[in-house]
Formats: C-alpha cells, structure tokens, sequence
C-alpha cells in the first residue's frame, strides 16, 4: 500500500491509520482486516486500537503531487484501503483533521474518499457548499439492500465525483434510478480462502445499466472464482453461481479481469474534462 498501488483504479494508496470494524456482508471476508492480522497488527473491531503514523508516512503524498506537477498530469489517490474515514470514533478526529489539511496541499491528487458510511460524511468533512476540487466520494453497494440505505446519502454529497463500488458484488443490483447523481461504476468479485462467487449475469446487467446511461464503468476484477470461458487451465474446484453459471476457484491472477474478453476500465468523464495543471 502506497506509492504505485497495484489497485486498478488507483495510483497510488494512502490510509490515514490502520483498523476499522465491520458493518455490512462486504466486510465478511475482509481484506484489509486479513492483512493486519498477518502483520500482527490487532486494529479491528469496535474496542481495538487503530494504528496511526508519523511524519514521514504523511510526506508521501506531498511528494506524490509534487512529482504530479512535474509531470503535467493528474495522479489519482485511494483513501483509504485500511480503514474507513468515516467511522465514527472520536480518536480519530486528529487524524481526520489532518488529512483534511493534507488534501488542500495536494491540489493536483484526487483523492477517493470510499466509505460504508456515507451518513457520516457531511457532519465530518469541514467543507460545506463549495467542496474541493480533489475529492471524490465513494461509497460501498455490494448487493440491492446496501444501494437502498447507502446512495440517498452519497446523493446529498457536493463532490465533483461521486462513485460507487460493487465489490464485492454480492447480488443483482439496479442502481439506474440514481444515475443522475453517480459518475463513475466500479465492480468485481470476492478474493481470498472465503471467497464467494459472484454471477457474470450481475456483472453484465450492471455493465448494461452504466453503458446504457453513459456512465464509466470499471471492472476490477472476477477475483477467486471465473466462469468456464475464462478456465485455460485444469480446475476442479466448481461451483454454482446463484445464476446457475458454473464457476472455476482459479485465483485472482489468473481469473483476470476480462469481461466477455474486454477490460473495462472507464473514468469518470466529468473528471477528465476538468482536467488541470497545478
């Protein structure tokens, strides 16, 4: 995590602390929570501590936007992958402070603020009417009931771009009633030992809700599991889609990122005419 991510979307990815505690079907098989505990770092639930940083892990992005200038070109920044900037503890208001403040330094990143918490998001940010140019706000709708409670919220937010992401996607999901007010559409399927299949039919449907209405769309990725015209070696892990596709456990790498044999890696397109040069 940081400098050049190895997520899509992103260039780079910088978190403000690490921990966060679960609140959706999305965090069932957390990533981010895995990947603490691998490094023995115990920041998950409502009673752990968060682990936070010091000056030299927050100079990062100060660098990332100078060498943005120096190129002429905008630079992308996740906010947070370890964490949810929008979850509600007290303890972390210094930090949240602070990454308010590094934002305005850093006028030529964008930042994507992503949370599960959108309800949260105006009473936290100091901005008001008139937001920063730089950020973006995203937030999490990995099934039909998570969209209904989540993306009146994201409606209400003042951001230049609003995004959702779909992953992982855990049922058929029909987001076109707020598409005047989403800009971009990233989705994929689960990853780790837990994984759980996602069906093409979900992925496609969604494609053709965004294609249809002119919206970026972003697939990230099948993740563990692959429907049979992905399969190029021997699998014999299956399993059934609730769709009824049969599906091969291959692993993230070599399930790809293909739909129907074309990447789709559409930006928002409201960012990209605004594009500028610090």
């Amino acid at each position: 995590m940081g400098k050049n991510s190895k997520i899509e979307w992103t260039h780079h990815t910088f978190n403000p602390w690490w921990g966060c505690t679960r609140i959706s079907s999305a965090c069932t098989h957390c990533y981010a929570e895995a990947w603490a505990k691998r490094v023995g770092q115990q920041v998950w639930g409502p009673k752990a501590s968060r682990r936070f940083f010091g000056d030299a892990h927050w100079s990062g992005p100060l660098k990332w936007n100078q060498e943005a200038v120096d190129r002429g070109e905008r630079a992308r920044v996740f906010c947070a992958s370890m964490a949810d900037v929008f979850e509600g503890r007290e303890d972390l208001n210094e930090a949240r402070d602070k990454l308010w403040e590094l934002i305005h330094k850093t006028s030529q990143l964008d930042w994507l603020l992503l949370t599960k918490r959108p309800e949260r998001i105006l009473e936290m940010v100091p901005w008001t009417v008139r937001w920063p140019d730089n950020v973006w706000i995203g937030t999490t709708v990995e099934d039909q009931a998570s969209a209904e409670k989540r993306l009146p919220y994201l409606a209400q937010i003042p951001a230049i771009v609003k995004f959702i992401s779909a992953e992982p996607l855990l049922s058929e999901l029909d987001v076109g009633r707020w598409f005047g007010t989403i800009d971009w559409v990233i989705t994929g399927g689960e990853s780790g030992p837990h994984a759980r299949p996602s069906s093409p039919s979900w992925f496609r449907n969604l494609r053709s809700q965004c294609v249809q209405a002119g919206i970026p769309f972003h697939f990230k990725q099948w993740g563990d599991w692959a429907p049979e015209f992905n399969v190029t070696t021997a699998c014999k892990i299956m399993r059934q889609a609730e769709d009824g596709t049969l599906m091969f456990r291959l692993g993230k790498k070599t399930a790809g990122r293909l739909l129907d044999g074309v990447p789709w890696d559409d930006l928002p397109k409201r960012r990209m005419a605004l594009k500028r040069v610090a």
